[in-house]
């Protein structure tokens, strides 16, 4: 199962008009200024050979946009080390936020998304990318993400 985020929580879209701003559903540039690409933060799922995916976007550097750029369609792309990012995704299943998160996207054969390898720290989605989810956590998180409760203020 993978969810998706459409662009990052940054983008706006009075940014559309822009002519120094893009989003495509891989990248995205904010005022020629602030550039991201979108991954995958796989959790693999106890007991079975299943990954849970989270569909997220991180900012990168403008350097290292423009050699993810220059990649893109290249065979063999997957050789390329990976880069520094900031999670700019928030994902509000988990507390504390999940914006602005270190995370090294690796990219992956041309047609995959890159997989986003958040720091090994205490914060509890990193911990689920390293020691796994269990399949009650996989329901808990698609009733969350189909059916969020809704606040009455």
């Amino acid at each position: 199962m993978t969810t998706r985020n459409s662009a990052p929580d940054v983008w706006s879209e009075s940014f559309a008009d822009d002519s120094a701003s893009m989003l495509s559903s891989d990248q995205c540039i904010i005022k020629g200024e602030h550039f991201f690409i979108k991954g995958l933060i796989e959790i693999p799922v106890a007991d079975s050979d299943a990954v849970f995916s989270w569909g997220v976007w991180v900012s990168l550097s403008r350097d290292s946009f423009a050699r993810a750029l220059e990649m893109w369609e290249t065979p063999g792309r997957e050789a390329e080390p990976p880069y520094f990012g900031w999670l700019t995704t928030e994902l509000g299943l988990y507390s504390p936020s999940t914006t602005n998160l270190k995370t090294h996207p690796h990219t992956r054969p041309v047609g995959r998304r890159p997989l986003i390898e958040l720091e090994p720290t205490d914060h509890p989605l990193a911990v689920e990318q390293r020691t796994g989810i269990t399949m009650d956590r996989v329901r808990e998180i698609t009733e969350a993400v189909l059916h969020p409760k809704h606040s009455n203020a």
